[in-house]
């Protein structure tokens, strides 16, 4: 028979994973070691001069692992399984979100350096990028999501920091107003802008549309970061991160994780593991119930607005073309504006009783919450109100329960505001 190409939620249940070398154990075990022992001395010094960089691997030689911060087996086969679904040569995981964000910020950045990013993004992104990387000598260039080309070629240019500019972050869909950021778009400027040797590397967090609705990498992204924490881990039972992109970039990520020691242990990469076997089925019934959530409050007189990607219409213009070139889903997050304010949105949230009051995205359980002054209050208030983060927004999540249920519990809740 021909040779077979197996998609990646098949490859999920055994990809990377000998059960040869674990007593034939048909899942992977958990190595809860932190060091591992070398055969003989020879080996121990190969393995550290391929691991600190002083040589390259050769074709014919198969390391071995030396320590848990360096490697462990757990970590190693999420990362290539992980890599399945964005195509990347290479992954990192980190012990959070904001570990990958950080660690690739700070080994692709130095004093002097500009950082051009998108808003609104995570609040505690914007946290780091506003009040940590400044800090470092480091500062930034905020552009939202519907300038176009000309406007945000202008800004930098206003900026005076055009020729400062060494690296672009964008967090597309943006959290939590949904907004789309062209990554394509991006592509270009930072092409037509850079003057040195090094190009200038964009990094996109994917976490809304999690590994299975948007691929960065195949749209002009050189690395894509992921809150694992979220769709990836799916069961909020674990907190990680991870970042994906060509062999040569990761080893330098994974260079500074080494050295940080902010890697992911055994025991969250065996969870990683198992959640990744079921991502594609869960983000499928996530984004099936989050249409039905979308239609209901839509038509709720006590909702002015719904921020939901199924609601972009090609009227919408640009935010509508690139939802249709970058997007294979309308996702599974949405947010909404009810009438009045905060206290009314309180009232909302005080009186759900399926749907849990918590922040974090993209568990089998819906939640929801208040991202003025929950995940996004650390975000200056005028910015937060030009980008849409009032004081009347509630964000959900959706989980994997029966949607009328969901919608149930939508309906009863509003009708206590």
């Amino acid at each position: 028979m021909n040779e077979h190409s197996f998609s990646p939620e098949s490859q999920m249940m055994s990809f990377g994973y000998k059960p040869e070398l674990s007593e034939g154990a048909i899942k992977c075990p958990i190595f809860q070691t932190s060091t591992f022992a070398f055969k003989k001395a020879e080996d121990g010094k190969a393995f550290f001069e391929v691991a600190y960089g002083k040589r390259e691997k050769t074709d014919e030689e198969e390391l071995g692992l030396i320590y848990s911060r360096l490697n462990n087996p757990n970590l190693q086969i999420t990362e290539d399984r992980l890599c399945l679904w964005d195509g990347a040569e290479d992954a990192a995981i980190f012990e959070s979100g904001m570990g990958a964000i950080s660690s690739m910020l700070m080994e692709f950045l130095n004093p002097g350096d500009v950082l051009l990013h998108s808003v609104p993004v995570y609040g505690g992104t914007d946290h780091f990028i506003n009040h940590v990387l400044p800090k470092w000598g480091i500062h930034s260039i905020g552009v939202n999501p519907y300038q176009d080309k000309e406007d945000v070629m202008k800004e930098i240019e206003e900026s005076g920091m055009k020729d400062k500019i060494r690296f672009v972050y964008l967090e597309t869909p943006a959290n939590p107003t949904n907004a789309l950021v062209d990554i394509g778009m991006f592509r270009e400027i930072a092409d037509s802008i850079n003057t040195q040797e090094e190009p200038i590397y964009i990094g996109v967090d994917n976490t809304y549309m999690g590994p299975i609705w948007q691929h960065p990498l195949k749209l002009g992204a050189d690395m894509v970061i992921y809150s694992a924490t979220k769709y990836i881990g799916g069961h909020s039972d674990l907190v990680a991160g991870a970042c994906l992109g060509s062999a040569d970039l990761i080893k330098r990520v994974k260079g500074f994780r080494t050295f940080m020691g902010n890697m992911a242990g055994p025991h969250t990469g065996w969870l990683l593991m198992r959640s990744l076997e079921t991502l594609k089925v869960r983000m499928e019934k996530q984004a099936q119930n989050a249409q039905e959530v979308a239609a209901f409050l839509n038509s709720h007189p006590k909702v002015e607005k719904v921020h939901y990607l199924g609601n972009l219409k090609p009227e919408d213009g640009r935010q509508y073309d690139i939802f249709k070139k970058q997007c294979t889903s309308n996702g599974a997050m949405l947010a909404f504006d009810i009438q009045g304010g905060e206290k009314e949105a309180f009232k909302f949230l005080n009186n759900v009783k399926l749907i849990k009051l918590a922040v974090s995205l993209g568990s089998t359980e819906s939640l929801a919450e208040h991202p003025a002054t929950m995940t996004h209050s650390d975000v200056d208030e005028d910015l937060r109100n030009k980008i849409g983060i009032t004081s009347s927004l509630v964000r959900i999540s959706v989980g994997v329960e029966d949607a009328k249920d969901l919608i149930w519990d939508i309906e009863q809740a509003l009708a206590q505001v």
